[in-house]
Parts: structure tokens; C-alpha cells; sequence
């Protein structure tokens, strides 16, 4: 359980912020410390000061924002002089919730009315958010409009299970013989489950049931069986948003299946904590997979046996995590180098891990 005091009682930091590990973080507070009249400044871990930060930080100072940094303010870490922000018109240039979201939160404090256009829907957990403490919106197909200076008030937040966390034990039930699995209480917004639509599709047994909605958002209990057989896809630039942190996952699943997977538009997979369109084909590669790489995705051949192997993580948790669950439905098993990294996200993962194998 934790509390706020609210917008008006944020007060200058003494030290510091530091994001981890986290871009969600770094780039919402970002929106928030722009609408706020004094200095701060965020920081992150090495593998979040590799990530890009202009995309968040030009329109934020377009709203008049003074924020300075790396490469005029592209990377980690960045001072933020804030507040007198004013509107903006905004379309974004790439499918961003984080963007849209520092864009939303900074509107809040702006002078007028911002206004941000997407041209390919991303993830809407800040708008159902702000609506459940009464900030109105107006959404009419891909603009959202929000207005300045709006008073809304407290109230309590229940948080659901994370679906992408959710989605490795998804796909250790479907690959794996003779598997059933129960996950309770998981978010199950739309805008993030095209990873269980895709394994749907896939020939995947997937049941949803208890579906209610909590805080604005859809939440239910995930029944899951091992597929009886797989076939595979085309995951276009259209479906990668929901589904852009399950790709590598999606990747090894269509491993398993019939016929070839194609995964396209996924371009923003290089700009994670690793270049996960690299990470995931060397991975892959290593156990024997059939894959190619594209420019902006891969081409997985299914029905290939996988052997066991070792990998590397690169640092990165979920591309750890993956192979951590490749290796449950491979009989010589897979090993994980620098596997301490999931600890960023999920570090009771091993620990549900070895519960599901007893």
C-alpha cells in the first residue's frame, strides 16, 4: 500500500532520481516534472542511458519545458527546469504509450488544451487511470484531448497482475507436454494482450474466466493448456504494439509450431534494453532454431526439434526469461548466462518457475 498527497504538494528533490532500469519511469516523470516550477533531474542504470530519450524530451520542451542533457538532452540523465507549460498539437511519430503518457501527465499542468495524435493505438492504461480519478478526456479516434488545470481527486488504486510477466507461465503451459495453468487476477486490457490473441491464433488453448473490470480496466483469471498443435503466423506492424514485449517470447513459442512465423514492424525491439530482434535470433540460433533475420523482424521456421544449449541474456530480463522457459520444453534444457538481470522486473521469477515444475 502506498499513498500521495497529490500534484500540488510535490516538492523539489534534494537528490537525484534515479529510474533504474525503468523507461516507464524515467519518461512519465519526465512529463511530470515538466509541469513543475522547480529542478530536478533523472538518472538511470547504463543499460537505460543507452535508451532514447528525445522523443519524449522534444515535444515536452516544445511545451516549453527547459530540459538539458546528453546530446542535447537524448539520453539519460537530463536536469528539467519546469513549469509555465502551455498546449500543444502533438502526433506521434512512432506507436509510444510512454510518450503519450508524459505528454498526458504534463497537460495536466500545461496552460489550454494538448492534444496528441497516434497513428497507431498504444497502450491506454494512463487514460483509463486518469479517468478513474476523474480527469476528463476527450478520445475520438486516434486523438486524445485533455485540458489544463483540472482538479480530480484521490482514490484508491487496485493494481492487477502484469500480463507480460504472465505471458512467460502462457507459454511454458502451451509448449510444454501435458501442462495446465491458472493465473488470477491478471490486467487484461486490450491494448496489451495481443500475445494471447497471437497464441490464439496460433492454435493455442487459452481460456479467460472471472472477467471484471477494476480501476477501469478489464481483469480476470488465465486458463492455459498445452496446444495440441501450433501452427504458424504473421504478426504485422498493426499487431506489434500490444504484443511488442511478448515478441521474443512469441519467437520461441513459434519454434513449436507448423509452418513459418513472420514478424514484421517490430523495429522498436532495438531500442530496448538490448537490440532484441539481435538477442532473440542469437538465442534462437544457438538452439537450433530455423530463423532469419529481417530488417524490421524475423521469419521463424517451425517444427525444427530444438537441442539444449547455452545463451546469452545480454543483460536483458526478458530476453532471460525466454530462454529460462525454452529451456522447460527442451529435454537437454537451456543454459542462461547473467540470468541475475531478470531481478530488474520479475525477481521471484526463478521461484515460480521451480513451483510450476514440482
Amino acid at each position: 500500500m502506498s499513498s500521495s498527497e497529490g500534484m500540488d504538494n510535490l516538492n523539489e528533490p534534494k537528490d537525484v532520481l534515479n529510474a533504474m532500469n525503468s523507461g516507464t519511469t524515467a519518461r512519465l516523470f519526465s512529463g511530470v516534472l515538466s509541469g513543475c516550477p522547480f529542478f530536478s533531474v533523472i538518472t538511470g542504470d547504463d543499460s537505460l542511458k543507452r535508451r532514447p530519450m528525445e522523443r519524449v524530451t522534444l515535444p515536452l520542451r516544445e511545451m516549453g519545458a527547459k530540459i538539458y542533457g546528453r546530446k542535447n538532452a537524448s539520453f539519460l540523465p537530463i536536469a528539467i527546469s519546469g513549469g509555465n507549460l502551455k498546449g500543444i498539437r502533438y502526433k506521434l511519430p512512432v506507436a509510444s504509450a510512454q510518450v503519450k503518457s508524459a505528454l498526458l501527465l504534463a497537460g495536466l499542468f500545461a496552460d489550454g488544451e494538448t492534444e496528441i495524435e497516434e497513428t497507431i493505438k498504444s497502450r491506454d492504461h494512463t487514460e483509463r487511470m486518469l479517468k478513474h480519478f476523474g480527469v476528463k478526456l476527450d478520445i475520438s479516434g486516434d486523438k486524445i484531448k485533455i485540458k489544463g488545470g483540472q482538479r480530480f481527486s484521490g482514490r484508491e488504486v487496485v493494481i492487477p497482475g502484469d500480463v507480460s510477466s504472465a505471458s512467460f507461465f502462457i507459454a511454458a503451459g502451451t509448449i510444454v507436454e501435458n501442462s495446465e495453468i491458472v493465473i488470477k487476477d491478471v490486467g487484461l486490457n486490450e491494448t496489451r494482450t495481443g500475445f494471447i490473441r497471437a497464441l490464439l491464433e496460433m492454435g493455442g488453448e487459452i481460456k479467460i474466466e472471472d472477467e471484471r473490470i477494476i480501476n477501469e480496466e478489464k481483469v480476470g483469471n488465465i486458463i492455459v493448456r498445452s496446444a495440441k498443435r501450433l501452427k504458424g503466423i504473421s504478426i504485422s506492424k498493426e499487431m506489434v504494439p500490444a504484443l511488442i514485449d511478448e515478441i521474443p517470447l512469441l519467437a520461441l513459442v513459434a519454434c513449436f509450431a507448423e509452418g513459418e512465423t513472420i514478424i514484421t514492424g517490430a523495429e522498436e525491439l532495438k531500442k530496448k534494453e538490448s537490440d532484441r530482434l539481435h538477442t532473440t535470433l542469437d538465442g534462437l540460433k544457438r538452439l537450433g532454431a530455423d530463423v532469419e533475420p529481417l530488417p524490421d523482424g524475423m521469419i521463424i521456421r517451425g517444427g525444427k526439434k530444438l537441442k539444449g544449449g547455452e545463451v546469452e541474456s545480454y543483460g536483458d530480463h526478458r530476453i532471460a526469461m525466454t530462454f529460462a522457459i525454452g529451456g522447460l520444453a527442451i529435454e537437454e534444457g537451456v543454459y542462461v548466462n547473467d540470468f541475475e538481470c531478470v531481478s530488474v522486473s520479475f525477481p521471484e521469477f526463478l521461484e515460480k518457475l521451480e513451483a510450476l515444475k514440482k
